[in-house]
């Protein structure tokens, strides 16, 4: 069973938390890493918090205000492949030819219906290899 990993700051705690219940109910185990409330915190915290916890999850699900603190956190650190999804194609191209395994939402830009959809096509869609492979291990070399 694919065990999905979520962190949220204060600003992306309510649509963090239904996407928790969203995923549970399709049968998904889930490590919530937090932040369970409205109280100011910083975003870099609790992605730091939820990666460096990596080998307890398959995907992450990252969510702030805009879904940009999120992604730039998560991606400054190594194995993490980070996309800022705001479409269903964002969602199948990041694991289609990136092999992403995290995803960021804006709480405050994303409608909730929709990042539940874009987080399914996330979860269903498999990562392509082939010519992609060789971009994807770039991806993890100092230039």
């Amino acid at each position: 069973m694919m065990k999905i990993g979520f962190a949220s700051d204060h600003a992306g705690v309510e649509l963090k938390t239904r996407l928790c219940e969203w995923v549970k109910k399709r049968g998904f185990e889930i490590i919530d890493f937090g932040t369970h409330a409205k109280d100011s915190v910083d975003y870099v915290d609790y992605a730091y918090l939820a990666i460096q916890r990596r080998s307890e999850w398959d995907r992450l699900v990252l969510v702030c205000g805009s879904g940009i603190g999120m992604s730039i956190s998560a991606n400054r650190l190594p194995d993490i492949r980070c996309a800022l999804v705001t479409s269903p194609d964002h969602a199948r191209l990041a694991r289609q030819h990136n092999d992403a395994n995290a995803i960021a939402f804006g709480q405050r830009l994303v409608d909730p219906l929709k990042a539940e959809y874009y987080l399914q096509v996330f979860l269903e869609t498999p990562f392509e290899g082939g010519r992609h492979q060789g971009r994807v291990e770039k991806m993890g070399k100092t230039p």
